[in-house]
């Protein structure tokens, strides 16, 4: 299990080192933009608002029980904080769908000398293209808020809550791992229900993809490339367990 952890850990850091490679770099600069724009947004409404929200919490409280602000406070600071990545996640990946898709194509084009499809986007397909996958977008997004709210309610559960940040990185990671592992699978017309059902039968090596994801968009610089990077590193991923997988189960077809 945890080699299958590391090992899905190194795809996105490899992602990151291939952004730059002639046939990828200019594919990433219309996903790089929206990424910077958005998360430089969604970083300046946090912490402008990060004091004003502890002291609604400070306030909130009767005085007799003021004590319990410092362990109040990170919890529900943490729940805001990823409840707000989550958003702004989803409204970048929603807007950049059709780019990410384009790019998880050239690099599967790099690796392998084929396109997904066999024919290559074009300005027509991508136009056409766009509304199914903007619809795709939506339905990852409803999975992730479906399966949010538990883990949210977990914070408000006496014992329970001391375990939240963990239940939550694991949910976080998860979904990341849904959400760039679609892009090139979903270039192969595969389902949101197939692709997660093929992620659970790999669910360590999807676990420790998501989770270095989730590491890179901690870092500062390297945030802004995250997701680029885990478009890359989700493709290389594709092509190099799953793909060559599903070869040796059809028999090398």
């Amino acid at each position: 299990m945890l080699n299958k952890l590391i090992l899905g850990g190194s795809y996105p850091v490899r992602g990151l080192l291939m952004l730059n490679k002639p046939g990828i770099r200019r594919f990433v600069i219309v996903p790089l933009s929206i990424n910077t724009s958005l998360f430089a947004i969604g970083i300046h409404f946090f912490f402008g608002n990060l004091f004003a929200f502890v002291h609604w919490i400070d306030g909130y409280l009767p005085s007799w029980l003021h004590w319990l602000q410092w362990l109040l406070a990170p919890l529900l600071v943490l729940a805001v904080a990823t409840t707000l990545f989550f958003s702004f996640s989803m409204m970048t990946n929603l807007i950049a769908a059709p780019f990410n898709s384009l790019l998880a194509e050239q690099v599967e084009l790099q690796l392998t000398g084929r396109y997904p499809n066999s024919t290559p986007f074009t300005v027509a397909t991508l136009l056409t293209r766009a509304v199914p996958l903007l619809g795709n977008e939506l339905n990852k997004i409803v999975y992730s808020l479906l399966w949010l709210l538990p883990f949210l309610l977990i914070y408000l559960i006496p014992g329970l809550n001391l375990a939240a940040p963990l239940l939550m990185l694991l949910y976080s990671a998860w979904m990341l791992a849904i959400q760039y592992l679609d892009l090139p699978m979903g270039n192969r017309d595969l389902s949101g229900r197939e692709v997660r059902r093929r992620l659970r039968q790999q669910r360590s090596l999807a676990i420790g993809f998501g989770g270095m994801t989730l590491l890179l968009t901690t870092v500062p610089i390297v945030n802004f490339l995250a997701m680029p990077a885990a478009v890359v590193g989700a493709t290389l991923l594709w092509v190099e367990r799953f793909a060559e997988q599903e070869k040796l189960l059809n028999g090398g077809a």
